[in-house]
């Protein structure tokens, strides 16, 4: 990272930021270019392990994808703003970039477990996995982590305000 001042080097801290993040972009190998999808997600640590959590249906362009190379790229992020400084204009923000494998399962614990990751991580705990639909038709992807970075540019009232949070 060039910007060692803004790396975050903190697992918890660098967890945070990906359990605040809305979505998150898995970038995949594609045929002839890469593909980029933004999807909703759910993350939880097993063993000091980043495990993220997405549904999809059993069909198109991300799971035949996926399905011939499991390795992916996770991009998540919060933007705050655009603000001028002294020395120009920056962006504020706070991200995270992950690599890791992913696996799409139809067992029905996995899928269980990668649903209530999704609604807890969306303050929907309280909905039941009944509600949910029909589960015969879709994939948990469960993408697991081998290295995952931290990366904030925040102005000091941001930091500030963040501390006294």
């Amino acid at each position: 990272m060039r910007r060692k001042d803004r790396e975050v080097t903190d697992i918890n801290e660098i967890t945070d930021i990906l359990m605040r993040c809305k979505t998150i972009r898995i970038g995949i190998q594609g045929n002839e270019f890469p593909y980029v999808v933004p999807v909703s997600f759910g993350t939880t640590i097993h063993n000091g392990t980043v495990v993220i959590y997405f549904h999809c249906a059993k069909q198109g362009e991300k799971v035949d994808l996926l399905l011939k190379n499991p390795n992916i790229c996770i991009e998540g992020d919060i933007f705050d703003k655009v603000e001028k400084t002294q020395s120009g204009i920056t962006a504020r923000y706070e991200s995270v970039i992950g690599f890791g494998t992913c696996v799409l399962s139809e067992d029905s614990d996995e899928i269980r477990n990668g649903l209530e990751a999704i609604l807890n991580h969306y303050g929907c705990s309280d909905y039941t996995l009944e509600q949910c639909g029909r589960s015969d038709n879709l994939y948990i992807g469960k993408i697991t982590l081998k290295t995952i970075t931290g990366k904030r540019n925040l102005s000091q009232a941001s930091k500030t305000a963040d501390a006294f949070a």
